[in-house]
């Protein structure tokens, strides 16, 4: 038995030593590289919004309220948001459904909430329009043909491809007689030649004036209609637009064969307008339009003073809590102090690996979870109290105490763990990553303290039996 308990003991110091390092603030992360074997893991905290700072954004259908909206097509939209997200490089997005109308999007550390607004949040649809002999003003709102019809079609681009420009759409090119915008006819409904659903790459190039221009190459389909259109239509203007915005228009001067074109503007596109027009080109059409309900924006001065107050307060509770078990339970409140200490260390470890993004909510449930593996302790050391009072020797005692208290134990933490579950399935149904967070947090610390009360407290106190102290029964609280 005493030959068990140091292999228990020894197993409880490397579990610590290793939950140890990985909670090091320097910690170097895993790389391995074995032959065929190669692991390559940074580890470190996720922060959520509340805490690094950044914007958070609820879109919703833009369809009136007494329509149904389509489930799928929602879901959709999701993902695209998601491959938009990523390609503004931000770190630990959270997109998610809010019922059947609405997404979340959370975007911790953002530095241009504008920009990522338009990415994301607009539709996306790119379209050719036949013009006739109107040149449509930059910027104009058009009807489509598309638009009439209802659909909107996705692009599905693929790898990068590097665009040689053969129409360019740039008033001072667009014939040898310069047009004047045209009023915007009213009612007007332009043909829709062609949509994004045919675009196979979008990327960003400067010119020799340092001018920023978007080039993207047409599928093979898109091809042959691009090159059929511009044969039958040489002299008419096109216009090229991007969710029912007009951004430019050019007299067709020749046939267009070749599938490659070159988006200009006067003036030139900012880098922030020209990424956000790539990545909306890039990661396809959104299948039904969203408008922004609402946005918030946390600031990082914020988040790090919820930091600082959150370590302050679990810091104070901790302390209080390791005092109260000293003075109250003596030795066996030692030993829940130092279980405390490797449960603290295990829990913050498991953040870090899994990974868990930590907010506000869940550094509460952290906190909770501390107060329960607590109260593990407490119903062990009183059962304990319970046996010495009724005459009964060390050794005994302790096994009966924990015998007793394990039902009280496992009954409570199982109850809360199936809270967790609820919880996290009406955060995921509603959206609401405040109580997510809570119930991973809440769940993660449950689990480990009965680990660290049965086993490791347990342990320790096997092996304090023998020792002299232990002898004086008033050391246990009796």
């Amino acid at each position: 038995m005493y030959r068990r308990n140091l292999l228990l003991l020894g197993g409880i110091i490397i579990l610590a030593a290793v939950a140890i390092w990985v909670d090091l603030p320097t910690n170097p992360g895993i790389h391995i590289h074995l032959g065929p074997i190669q692991i390559d893991r940074e580890i470190e905290v996720h922060q959520g919004l509340d805490l690094q700072g950044g914007m958070q954004v609820l879109l919703e259908a833009d369809v009136p309220p007494d329509e149904p909206v389509d489930r799928q097509a929602v879901a959709a939209a999701k993902a695209i948001i998601e491959k938009r997200v990523d390609g503004l490089g931000v770190s630990e997005p959270l997109i998610q459904l809010q019922g059947t109308r609405r997404i979340i999007v959370e975007l911790p550390g953002l530095k241009n909430p504008e920009e990522a607004i338009a990415a994301f949040g607009k539709t996306g649809l790119l379209e050719f329009i036949h013009a006739g002999k109107i040149y449509l003003p930059p910027g104009s709102l058009v009807q489509t043909t598309e638009e009439v019809a209802g659909s909107s079609l996705e692009a599905t681009p693929t790898a990068t491809v590097e665009a040689t420009p053969t129409l360019t759409a740039t008033p001072s090119e667009a014939d040898t007689e310069p047009l004047a915008p045209t009023p915007l006819p009213q009612e007007r409904v332009f043909e829709t030649i062609m949509t994004g659903r045919n675009l196979k790459s979008a990327n960003l190039t400067v010119d020799d004036y340092n001018q920023i221009q978007i080039t993207f190459t047409l599928d093979e389909e898109g091809a042959r209609t691009f090159a059929d259109y511009t044969a039958e239509n040489v002299g008419q203007v096109m216009c090229i637009v991007l969710d029912k915005e007009v951004v430019s228009c050019a007299t067709i001067k020749d046939v267009i064969s070749r599938g490659e074109v070159l988006l200009t503007r006067e003036g030139g596109f900012t880098p922030a307008e020209a990424e956000s027009i790539v990545i909306r080109l890039r990661y396809g059409a959104l299948p039904i339009p969203l408008r922004v309900e609402s946005h918030r924006e946390v600031g990082p001065t914020l988040g790090e003073d919820s930091i600082r107050k959150s370590t302050l307060a679990g810091a104070i509770g901790l302390s209080i809590v390791i005092a109260f078990m000293l003075i109250y339970y003596r030795l066996p409140g030692l030993l829940a102090d130092l279980a405390l200490v490797i449960y603290a260390a295990v829990v913050f470890a498991f953040f870090k690996l899994i990974p868990v993004v930590l907010t506000l909510a869940g550094i509460t449930g952290f906190i909770l979870s501390v107060g329960m593996a607590v109260d593990a302790n407490i119903l062990i050391f009183e059962r304990l109290k319970e046996e010495l009072r009724a005459g009964k020797g060390l050794r005994l005692a302790v096994e009966q105490g924990f015998s007793r208290a394990w039902f009280s134990i496992r009954d409570s933490n199982f109850s809360t763990l199936i809270t967790c579950a609820i919880l996290f399935w009406l955060g995921s149904y509603f959206g609401t990553s405040i109580i997510k967070g809570f119930a991973v947090t809440l769940a993660i610390g449950v689990l480990v303290s009965m680990f660290t009360a049965i086993t490791v407290t347990h342990t320790l106190l096997r092996l304090v039996m023998d020792l002299d102290i232990a002898k004086t029964r008033w050391w246990f609280g009796v």
